[in-house]
Formats: C-alpha cells, structure tokens, sequence
C-alpha cells in the first residue's frame, strides 16, 4: 500500500512503468488521510460522514488523488469520462428544453462548470510541465472521449446530421466540456509537434476510424488549427500502417468498396476521410505533400514504405475522388522522361499479376478523373506515340515505358466501351445512368481531339477516334453533331474526310437525327460568326464532296446530308453574297449540288434565285471557271424547282446581263464612273467673302452706279475622257457562248451551238421565251405595255422618234440583245411579245438608210449588221415569210437607198400582217408551233421592190434571184 501511495510518483504497481511526476506540489497528506481519499474514490461515500458524494465532491476527490497519486491516472480518468458525459447530457437537455437556446439559464442537473475548469487546469498544468509523460496519453483520452460523445448523442433531438458539418461544429464547441476537450488535445498536439506527433495523430485516426461520421467536426477543427502538421503526419501514419499488413494491400486496390470495413487496415478510411475534410481549403498542401510523397518513393533507398508509397497513394485516390481530382493533373504535368524511366524501374521486379492489377487500377482512376482528363489522355498518348511534330532529342523514354502506356491506352478504350453502353442497358432498368467523369471532362475538348485525330498520325487519330465515338455515344446528341462539325470543318483532304463518314456510319445507327443537328449547328457557328473564312470554304466544299461521294441511296449519307442542308437553303443562300470571292464559290458548289426541296417558300427561293444570278455575274466578270461551272449549275437546278422560280431565274439574268455594271461583259458599253459628291464640292470650298473683299480692294467703283461681285465658277472644266475598259473579242464570244447556254438550259433548251458567232437554234419553250420577250421589253422601254402588238403604219414612227432613238441605242450599247432576240425567236411565238423592240430598231435603221449619202452599206457596219440580224429574226420567228426573211443576204450588195426601200416593203407587210400569237398553231409531231403564212395577204405585192432592186443589179445578184420567188 505504501509503494501504490507513494507521492512521488516514480514507484508504482509491480510491473509497471515509472509513473510520471506530478507538475505541482500536491496538498500534504498523510498516509491515513490519502488512504480515506482512495477508499472515498473508490466507494463514492464519505468515508467521515457516511453520506454518498455528490457528482462534484466525487470529481474532486478524483482531481486530488490525481495530482497526489499519479499511478491512480488511469483510474481518474476513466472517471472523467462520466462528468463529462454527465455535462453533455445536461447540456443537450437544456437545449431541448430551451427549444434549441443556448443561452438559458440551467435549469436541470448540477453545475459542473467549475469541476470542468478545474480538470482542464490540472491536465494543462502536467502537460506544460512535462509533455514526453502526459501529452499521448492525455491527448488519447481526450480524443477517445470526444469520439464516444460525438457518436452516443449523435440521435439526440437538436443535434444536427453528420452532413451539416458547420452546424454540428457550432454545436460542440458552444458546449463547455468538449471545448474544454478539444483544447486540451490541442495543448498535447502543440507540445508535441516538433518531437514526435505521431501519437496523437495515431490517436486521431484510430478515433475517427471508429467514431466517424459522428467524429468528422473534430477532425475539421483540428485539422484547420494544425494543416500541415495534420497533413504530413496523417499521410505518414497512414503510410505505416498500411505497409503493416503486407499483401492485404493488393486486395484492397482489387475491391476498394471493402476498404472502409476492412479490419486489417483500419486506418485507410481515416486517413482518405480527414484528408477530404481538409482538401476543400487546403488542396495546395495535400497536393504538394502527395506529389513530395510520390517522387521521394522514387529514391535510390528501397526500404519497405518506399515500394509501398505508389500502391498506398492509388488507393487514396480510388477511394477519394476529391484527392484523385486534387492531384492528377500536377501529377501527370511531373510524369517527365526522367521520372517515367524511375518508374519504370521501380517496378520492373514485380510479378506479372500484379502488374496487372496496378494497370487496372490506373485505368479505373482514369476514367474517374474529370480535372486534367484531356492532358491525361495527350500525355498517354504522346508517350505511348509520339508525334513527328513534338519529337525531340533527350526526351527519350524507355520502349518499356511505351508499351505501358500503349496498353494503359488500349484497357483504357476498353474499359470506357463498356462503361458507354452499359448505360444504356441501365437506363431500360430504370435505373439512373451512371456517370463517367474523365468523359463529362472531355466534352469540352471535342475541338482538340479532331484537330489532332485529323493529323492521321499512325496509331494516335485510330485511338483518338475511338475516343470520339465514345464521347458521341456517351453525350447524345451534343457531342455527336459537335464532332461531326468539327471533322466536316477541318478536314483538307478527302483521307481525313472520311474519319468524318466512318464516325457517321458508326453513329448513325443510335443517333437518327445526327445530320440534321449537324447542320443546324454548321447555320449557328456561321451565324455566330464563329468560322473564318477559310473555314467556311472548306466545310462548303467538304459538304458538297460528301453529296456527290455517297449519293446512291435514300440511306446514304449524302443523301442523308442533301436533305439536311435543304432546309436550310435560305441561310446557305445568303453566302452567295459573301466578300471572299473563295467562300462564295464553295456555298455555290454546295447548293449546286445539293437537292432542292419539294416545296419551299417563295420568298426564299426569290432570294436564292437573286443571289445565285448576281453570283454568276461575279464570277464571269473574274474570270472564274470552276465558278462559272458552279454557278451555272446552281441556276439550272433552281430552274427546275419550280415554274416561278425558272420564270424568275430568266428575269434575273436577263436584268443582270443588261445592267450597265455586266454590259461590258458581253461588249456593250461600260458603265461611266460616277463622280462622287466629294470632288463636286471642292469649288465651294472657297470663300467667296474672302474672294470679293480682294476683288474689291485692287478695282475702284468709285463714282459709279454699278457694284460688281465675283459670284464664283459654275462647274469645274471639262470633264476627264473616260477610256472604259475594252475586253478581248475572244473573251467577249466566251462570255456571250457562256451565258446564253445558262439561259437556254434554265429555258429547258438542251444545249446552244458550239460556235460563238452562230445564233442558238436549239428548240427553246415558248413559256421561257415569252418571259425573255416580257423582260427586254421592260427593261428597255419600261412605259409601254405588251398590249401594243400590232404593227402600226410608217407615218407612226414620226410620233415615236424618241423612243425609236433610245431602241436603237440600246441595240447598238449591248451587242447581246440581238442574241436575246435570236433566244427569243427560237420560242415561237414569243417574238411576237417584243413587236415594239422590232418596230423601234427598224424605224432607226430605215432613218439612217434613207439619211445617208454612202455609196454602199459596207461604209455602216453596224446598220448593215443589225438590219441583217433584224430581218433574219424576224424570219426565225416566223414573222416574216422566207422569201422576204431572205433578202438580208443581199443588203451588203446594195446601196443605202435600196436597203431603206427592201425595209419600207418589210414594213408594210408587218402592218398589214400584226405580229399577234394567235396566228401560230401548234404542231403535234414536232411539238414546235409554227405560222401558215397561206393564211395571210398575198406576198407577191411586197416583193415588187425586191424584184426591181435584183433586176437593177443583175449582173451581181442573179444567182440569188432564185431565193426570192415564192
């Protein structure tokens, strides 16, 4: 009994450790009077009185012995636990009481706040004293305590959820005992910190092992207070203990799940729990303690926490996800050559199998990555593969390293197959679809995963893919219809166009709607202004080659494709009139050669049809081929939509070839440069003040009745000769062949002859022409109507000289219309709707033969081509009988007079025989109408002319005489 009592602490109970000294002098006690305190203590009766202690007599009796009778420690502190059990429970009834006020006045149970205070001075006094004796023991006793506190008032009314961290932090540590608890482990964990921490650590761990998630406030509070000392020594801890039990670490990375329930390695979870309690505000230092951890496993020492540091770092992250985000993208940024070939040799002596597994377990963390996931998979790749691009010397990394990471590539498709379409049978159970967070990362890369799939660099675009179908599969529609943007976008040849059909052919089969949002997203990117214009371009041309590649079915793509775009000819249309001569040729090319729908709105088809003939109009002034080719192919299959559209296509054309901008396409005259407002007002610039104040100062009006001002300079000179631009004929004939072969196509006419100078003479609808007839009239003279038909008599043209003037005029200014005219006879009887134009321009020629005074008609060149081209016309279209259509063969014999007197006798034939369509009849086996001229007056009276002129130059034009009979 002596040895047991005995003051000084250093004897106590055989067998067991010196006891420490108490910190202070403990009151003098005798024997007898310590013996009567350990019988009060142990029996909880006034040893005197007899009467049993209260809970605070019985406290203190427990406080005294432990600061007189330090081997009695455990004893006392095991009774600690009960008062302050005893407060807590007080304290969270007051509470309920008090309908959740902590600042009630107590009401139940006795005041312990004074005993509370007097065990924490004590405690404090001992662990200052002498922290190597009491800091670990104290500090297990006090977190152990707050552990079971946490967990058997974790029910009770008023205690928030283990969720509500915040609030249940607040709870606590409003409470005097566990505060008092918390800083008392505080104390210990201070005093220890630069010696040895990790008892106290190991005592936190062990708590949170058993107590969590009742137990995770405490593990925020301390881990707040003591960041970095918490961090390392958790990791450290964790480290040992994991490296305690030998190959139930492999296990463990094979099922995960089992980790936290698992008895043999107890600490695991504490460690991945404390570590994701303080990751959401110190990510920086758990990141720098792991990556220290990962590159010190590397070292040339190879001791047993070494091999171990790289299998205990990957199960923290399969169990925490919030580590595993925390460091994988540093982590893969220090992946350096150097360190690669470390690993490499780190674990070249393991077995097989278990390489196996660590490869598993790197694709499972792969595919739960989601920040850093796209620098992942090009570090996997650029490792496995590198690219001839980025290849440079000294960053050579073992061939074993390749195959790793090429494998690591190949488990990780697999895998993420699997993972993608077992989704799908989830979702027919109902069942949410699970996520897949290196894919949800990878949704925003979709743009760099084409460019660098379209680099077709040996394995590199195979896996990368792969890894686009998956992502299409895995976030329908988006990142389909994204892919297959970026692909048709990017792609400069037709080998890389085809990654962009194979991923179709893939998708199609899940994905009905796929082109069509393609295409809606191609309109939104154009729209948004998002695409360059090379960009642009090469999506049109990409398109249009799709349309023409796979054309063979309603179920091919482009067929597919063609359909798509047609909804969209409208946005597609407006391209036509796009700045870059580049962008607008593609849109042309790909709407040429896209189908034109059923039915579209009139208004858009007016609008394409506009902005197709301006384009064309473009192309041919820039001497553009492919375009031309495009353009004209555009307008023959927007002729062919509809009636009003091929009617409104010959407007446009027409309108645009005789727009003083394109006449001197086709040799007419060009259009003069307008003046602009700038240089016409550079004259009133001048002062006039200033001017009149001079001129008056040098001229003396002195005595005069006269003043006289200087009111300024009317015009400014003569005008700068304007010398247009002169094409070559050859050009000219080009530009004519070329146009008009584009209008008899879009009149439903085949083809025109081959020959520029020759007029066309393939057959040509009667509806089309008639529109040609209907457009030169009004684009010529816009004030008369189509009602003036008939031919009126030659004293008429006295009454229209003006508008016969502007005729001829504009016959002679644009060569064209006299093909136009040709175009229009060819229709018959459409030249019966351009009586006007013909009456005009012959009335002007008749003037000019009966005006001049030339020996010949060779000395007008023009008059003598254009009264040719008059009369035979006329004869094409049935206007004119042969025998007088024919004459123009001899106008170049004849003199001017003759000429004016062979136009008089075709004059009074068109009068006494109208022009008017009612007089053609339509034959059936030709499918051509056609005129009897049997029908009409006798043609000999029109022919006296013609036959005195033949006999007058007999000597010269017998042998035509037979031309001339009837």
């Amino acid at each position: 009994m002596s040895a047991l009592c005995d003051p000084s602490g250093v004897v106590g109970p055989p067998g067991s450790a010196p006891s420490p000294k108490p910190a202070a002098a403990p009151p003098s006690l005798s024997s007898q009077e310590l013996a009567q305190e350990i019988k009060a203590f142990l029996s909880g009766v006034d040893p005197v009185h007899g009467n049993k202690l209260t809970i605070k007599e019985h406290a203190r009796c427990a406080i005294l012995l432990l600061r007189s009778l330090p081997p009695a420690r455990s004893a006392v502190l095991d009774h600690l636990r009960g008062v302050f059990d005893e407060y807590v429970c007080t304290y969270l009834l007051e509470l309920e009481n008090s309908e959740g006020r902590p600042g009630c006045v107590r009401s139940q149970g006795p005041n312990l706040d004074d005993v509370v205070q007097e065990i924490q001075a004590v405690l404090s006094e001992f662990i200052r004293m002498n922290p190597k004796a009491w800091a670990a023991l104290v500090s297990a006793w006090s977190i152990d305590l707050m552990g079971q506190l946490s967990s058997k008032y974790a029910g009770r009314h008023g205690v928030p959820h283990a969720s509500s961290l915040n609030e249940l932090l607040q709870l606590w540590m409003s409470c005097k005992a566990t505060r008092t608890l918390m800083e008392i482990y505080t104390q210990c964990l201070s005093s220890m910190i630069s010696t040895c921490p990790d008892a106290c650590v190991d005592a936190l761990l062990d708590t949170s092992v058993q107590h969590s998630p009742h137990f995770d406030w405490v593990v925020a509070h301390i881990g707040s207070s003591f960041p970095n000392t918490i961090i390392n020594r958790v990791l450290s801890c964790g480290l040992k203990d994991f490296c305690m039990h030998g190959t139930a670490s492999a296990d463990l990375l094979l099922f995960p799940s089992t980790a936290a329930a698992d008895k043999r390695v107890p600490k695991i979870a504490s460690v991945v729990g404390i570590l994701g309690h303080l990751a959401s505000r110190h990510s920086e230092s758990i990141k720098q303690e792991l990556l220290r951890m990962f590159h010190g496993s590397l070292g040339p020492a190879r001791d047993q926490q070494q091999k171990a540091t790289v299998p205990f770092l990957l199960q923290l992250a399969v169990m925490s996800p919030t580590l595993l985000g925390t460091i994988s993208a540093e982590l893969v940024d220090s992946l350096k050559p150097g360190v690669l070939n470390q690993l490499h040799q780190h674990f070249a002596s393991l077995p097989r199998e278990d390489l196996e597994n660590m490869v598993s377990i790197v694709v499972h963390l792969i595919c739960q990555t989601s920040g850093g996931a796209y620098r992942t998979l090009q570090f996997l790749i650029n490792t496995a593969m590198p690219a001839s691009v980025i290849t440079t010397p000294g960053l050579a990394v073992h061939d074993s390293v390749r195959e790793a990471c090429d494998r690591v590539i190949q488990l990780l498709l697999l895998n993420l197959q699997k993972l993608v379409y077992n989704r799908g049978s989830a979702s027919l159970a109902e069942a949410p679809p699970r996520a897949v967070p290196f894919l949800d990362e990878l949704k925003g890369h979709v743009q760099e995963l084409c460019v660098e799939t379209l680099r077709l660099e040996r394995k590199r675009f195979l896996w990368q893919h792969q890894l686009l179908v998956l992502l299409s599969v895995y976030c329908i529609p988006s990142c389909g219809s994204e892919a297959l943007f970026y692909l048709l976008t990017l792609a400069k040849s037709q080998e890389e166009l085809s990654l962009a059909t194979q991923l179709y052919a893939v998708l199609s089969s899940c994905m009905s709607n796929l082109l069509p949002t393609t295409v809606k997203k191609c309109v939104c990117q154009i729209h948004a202004g998002s695409l360059s214009e090379q960009q642009m371009a090469q999506l049109f041309q990409n398109l249009a080659l799709i349309m023409q590649w796979e054309d063979e079915g309603p179920a091919s793509m482009g067929h597919q494709l063609g359909q798509a775009i047609s909804s969209y000819l409208y946005d597609f249309g407006q391209l036509l009139l796009h700045g870059n001569p580049e962008v607008a040729q593609a849109a042309s090319l790909m709407l040429s050669v896209c189908p034109m729908p059923k039915a579209i709105q009139p208004a858009h088809l007016l609008f394409l049809i506009r902005s197709a003939a301006h384009h064309f109009f473009l192309v041919l002034c820039h001497k553009c081929p492919t375009g031309i080719s495009y353009g004209s192919r555009l307008l023959c299959c927007l002729s062919g939509a509809s009636p009003t559209g091929s009617k409104a296509i010959l407007q446009y054309l027409v309108e645009g070839a005789l727009h003083p901008g394109n006449a001197e396409l086709f040799g007419g005259a060009a259009e003069p440069p307008a003046v602009g407002n700038n240089a016409g007002l550079e004259g009133a610039r001048v002062s006039l003040l200033d001017i009149n104040r001079r001129f008056m100062a040098t001229v003396n009006f002195s005595g005069s009745v006269w003043s006289v001002f200087h009111a300024g300079v009317i015009g400014r000179g003569l005008k700068p000769p304007h010398t247009p631009y002169q094409r070559e004929p050859e050009e000219i004939a080009h530009n004519i062949q070329t146009f008009l072969s584009l209008l008899l196509r879009c009149c439903g006419a085949g083809r025109c002859s081959s020959e520029p100078s020759q007029r066309p003479v393939a057959a040509v609808s009667p509806e089309a022409a008639k529109t040609v007839a209907v457009v030169l009239v009004e684009s010529i003279c816009p004030d008369v109507t189509n009602s003036e038909l008939a031919w009126p008599p030659e004293e008429h043209t006295r009454n229209t000289v003006e508008r016969d003037i502007q005729i001829g005029r504009c016959f002679r200014d644009n060569p064209l219309l006299f093909q136009l005219l040709n175009l229009v006879a060819a229709g018959r009887p459409a030249l019966c709707y351009c009586s006007v134009l013909l009456r005009g321009l012959m009335a002007t020629l008749m003037a000019h033969w009966e005006a001049s005074r030339e020996n010949d008609t060779v000395s007008s060149p023009w008059h003598l081509q254009a009264s040719c081209a008059l009369v035979a016309c006329m004869g094409e279209g049935h206007l004119l009988p042969p025998v007088l259509s024919n004459m123009h063969e001899i106008f170049d014999q004849l003199a001017p007079f003759e000429v004016h007197l062979l136009l008089l006798s075709v004059w009074d034939y068109m009068r006494d025989n109208s022009p008017l369509p009612q007089k053609f009849t339509f034959d059936a086996g030709t499918g051509l109408f056609f005129r009897d001229f049997s029908r009409d007056n006798d043609v000999g009276k029109y022919l006296c002319v013609l036959h005195s002129v033949l006999h007058k130059n007999i000597d010269r034009l017998g042998l035509l005489s037979g031309r001339f009979q009837t």
